[in-house]
């Protein structure tokens, strides 16, 4: 199931899909912010529809819950990553070059959506079991692209014959390094730009790739 396909789950009595994905972007923005403000709880519909401009009539047409919000704020990032990772695997690079591109794009997104990142690590314990579920089918959709990237590489000799629960493990790596960047960026920041960051990770990620020497 793909990123639209989730945000579809959540109802909406709005028939034309591109208004709804537009006007729920514009709603999962407003609530991160408040979220991060004021928390999960204390955010009430009311300060939610102020915040993105819409009437509370106008806003439960595109959402029935707060919940349903904070499910389409996870799925944003999973929505927006999946699309960059996918951008970078169409690029005409080949061999470590390709995965390095990848990894970047990753990078890039996470910082991007760095407040979106953490709030969803804080608070997706509070969504009920279906939503959570469906968060996590996501993520670990997302790190499956860097598995099948790291599998397609190695068939093509690009990689050492690496086993498959380690190509598996490399995969997870990346995933949590991208999101080490928002967790940890009050303190990475002061050392590194965010290139800077990117390049020294995939650095350290490559060095799990290279031909072991006997």
């Amino acid at each position: 199931m793909d990123n639209d396909n989730d945000s579809r789950e959540v109802a909406t009595h709005i028939k034309n899909q591109d208004l709804v994905k537009e006007r729920r972007r514009q709603i999962v923005d407003g609530a991160v912010k408040l979220f991060i403000k004021n928390g999960y709880h204390k955010t009430t519909t009311r300060a939610l529809a102020k915040e993105t401009g819409l009437s509370i009539g106008s806003l439960y047409e595109y959402v029935s819950t707060k919940d349903d919000v904070l499910y389409l704020v996870c799925i944003a990032i999973h929505s927006e990553v999946e699309q960059g990772v996918k951008e970078a695997l169409a690029r005409p690079t080949v061999g470590k070059a390709a995965l390095a591109e990848v990894i970047r794009e990753y990078f890039l997104v996470c910082n991007r959506m760095s407040d979106h990142v953490l709030l969803m690590y804080q608070v997706t314990h509070f969504l009920p079991e279906k939503w959570q579920i469906k968060v996590l089918e996501a993520e670990i959709r997302i790190t499956n692209l860097f598995i099948e990237a790291m599998r397609e590489l190695r068939e093509l000799g690009k990689l050492p014959k690496l086993a498959d629960h380690t190509i598996n493990l490399i995969g997870h790596n990346i995933s949590v390094l991208g999101h080490t960047w928002a967790f940890r960026r009050w303190y990475f920041g002061k050392f590194f730009t965010i290139e800077q960051y990117i390049e020294q990770q995939t650095e350290f990620i490559m060095s799990f790739l290279e031909e072991k020497k006997e």
